[in-house]
């Protein structure tokens, strides 16, 4: 349950929710007080809500519970920088660049601290900031219009957060120094200011696994590792003090060795050769769990299922007695789903593969083993789907939702339809009339989307068309259910339905022509429209701009545009939008 809210919460920040993925992480922190990274991915949450009083006690928990974890103290050195502690922030990163020097997320946050305590400290005690000299990008509505004109970031025109940013800076402009971690608003200033800024990569703000890459691993590597290639293990640093720790020493390097000459009896597919000397390795070091995983990956390409999982679990166990590389533990708890899964193709029973993948991800999110999760849950789903088809129980429950559905009972229809679809997917008149039950409920997305399923089912089943073309008529994107039924019509010519409703919309498009709209009519369809990416497409568009310019003051020039099909389109969909009218 934690995990699944913690899902929740990472899938809310991704989407710039951040108020949202501070409810998920605080639930997931009421189920799991004492994982570390929900505190982490908190003080990112709160952090990008400005909230740093609450980030620095979330980033505080977090050493608490993790000091050994670089991140933590990457969250404490921000939370003290936008609370204007930057001698504590300096502290705070140091402290995480002890641990990992190479983190270049606590490089660049020691930089940036630095650098505003210094400026502090010129200023003195008492000094007013400087004023910010970006002050007059953020005025009137031609920042919105330039925001809105490019392509990058008009798409974060739909983003609540990013809004509010904006807002808060044409009130305020000095206050930009609060915003420049958020790469949106980099990238709006440099719209703003017709320039390209560069924007060096940040920390990405929250983890979805329960421990954070090593330095090696924080650099992207688009090659994942191979399942059936061992990998070498570091040389243990040499310690020649007394006779005792010569001879560890001996004993280790004889296991590396015996490791080697297993690692190339694999790759020349001589499997028992290769379990002799893991085994051998195994024996004279029981401290290096990859010793294990190696003998694993041999027994899991020989179809030895239950001895592979069976040293997978050793080197789990092993693994944690001795505080081992998490990515190693990761990669043990991979090679036993693999090797469920391999046995679940008898079994029929994935459950146990995706569990064991999940544990893997919670050491460390390894695409490789989210690969392997995705294609786990797709064999279960498949198979449940599988076992469950039955067309007839299908027709069954689809007459029930008939029944129900002249009788007005439509959340009860709605009910037996996606039973009737669950036995048999592939049902248009199931989607189609489900379609109908949404449509009288006012769950016009739901409809829509079961609508144009019917569609993608059977191109030409009439009533996909009607049911796409209703939604879209009552959503009153008029020109766009035109469309609908004058498609359907080209299947279906004499359909009565289709034919009505392009008379319809035509109606609607005309009453909007001769502006006969009422003035809430027309608001709503004008806010309606300006919502719509292709109608911001066409008032973006620099040609389009002079055509309407040239419709107002160039009759001439106005009469020429008429003859161009495609500028005649476009006139027509603002028409319809209720952005312009023609008289």
């Amino acid at each position: 349950m934690a995990d699944e809210a913690k899902a929740r919460g990472n899938a809310a920040f991704s989407s710039g929710d951040y108020r949202a993925a501070v409810g998920h992480f605080s639930d997931a922190i009421a189920l799991a007080p004492t994982n570390h990274v929900l505190y982490s991915n908190r003080s990112a949450s709160h952090a990008s809500l400005h909230d740093y009083a609450d980030a620095l006690a979330d980033a505080e928990k977090t050493v608490e519970l993790k000091p050994d974890w670089s991140k933590g103290y990457s969250r404490l050195g921000a939370a003290y920088q936008g609370l204007g502690q930057y001698d504590d922030a300096v502290s705070a990163f140091k402290r995480g660049l002890e641990i990992d020097p190479g983190n270049e997320a606590l490089k660049s946050g020691l930089a940036d601290a630095q650098a505003a305590a210094a400026a502090g400290s010129s200023r003195g005690r008492g000094a007013p900031p400087p004023s910010n000299p970006f002050g007059d990008v953020f005025q009137g509505q031609e920042m919105w219009a330039k925001l809105t004109a490019d392509p990058t970031t008009r798409g974060y025109l739909q983003q609540p957060d990013f809004v509010k940013m904006m807002q808060d800076l044409q009130k305020n402009p000095t206050s930009l120094n609060l915003y420049l971690k958020d790469q949106r608003v980099m990238q709006a200033l440099g719209v703003l200011l017709n320039v390209k800024l560069h924007t060096p990569g940040q920390d990405s703000g929250f983890e979805a696994a329960a421990e954070a890459d090593s330095p090696a691993a924080s650099k992207p590597d688009n090659k994942p590792p191979k399942e059936k290639e061992p990998e070498p293990e570091p040389e243990p640093e040499p310690m020649e003090i007394n006779e005792g720790e010569r001879e560890v020493k001996e004993r280790k390097a004889q296991a590396q060795k015996e490791k080697e000459a297993g690692n190339a009896a694999y790759k020349k597919k001589d499997f028992e050769t290769a379990i002799q000397h893991y085994t051998k390795a195994i024996e004279l070091d029981d401290e290096d769990i990859s010793y294990l995983t190696n003998r694993a990956a041999v027994y899991l390409e020989m179809g030895r299922y239950e001895d592979c999982i069976k040293d997978c679990d050793k080197a789990v166990e092993r693994g944690r007695e001795l505080r081992s590389d998490y990515k190693m533990v990761a990669r043990a708890l991979t090679r036993k789903g693999t090797a469920l899964v391999k046995m679940a193709k008898c079994s029929k029973d994935f459950e146990p593969a995706i569990e064991t993948f999940q544990k893997a991800l919670t050491e460390h999110r390894n695409p490789d083993t989210l690969k392997k999760l995705n294609d786990a849950q797709k064999a279960k789903k498949d198979l449940e789907q599988q076992e469950y088809f039955d067309p007839k129980l299908a027709d069954e429950e689809r007459e029930k939702g008939n029944e129900c559905f002249k009788e007005q009972k439509y959340p009860e229809a709605v009910k037996h339809y996606t039973e009737s679809l669950r036995r048999n997917p592939n049902d248009v008149k199931a989607y189609s009339n489900r379609a109908a039950c949404y449509t009288k409920l006012g769950a016009l997305p739901e409809g829509l989307k079961d609508a144009e399923k019917c569609i993608e089912l059977d191109p030409t089943f009439s009533k996909g068309y009607t049911r796409k073309g209703a939604v879209q008529f009552f959503m009153k994107e008029y020109e766009k259910a035109l469309e609908t039924y004058q498609e359907g019509l080209k299947h279906d010519p004499n359909n009565q339905d289709l034919l009505d409703g392009v008379r319809r919309c035509v109606e609607q498009i005309n009453k909007a022509s001769r502006g006969d709209l009422t003035p809430d009519e027309l608001k709503e369809r004008q806010a309606k429209g300006m919502q719509d990416p292709e109608i911001q497409n066409i008032l973006t568009d620099p040609v389009m701009r002079q055509v309407l310019i040239d419709f107002q003051e160039n009759p001439k020039a106005a009469q020429e545009h008429t003859k161009n099909p495609m500028v005649m389109n476009n006139i027509q969909k603002l028409v319809s939008a209720g952005i312009v009218q023609m008289r």
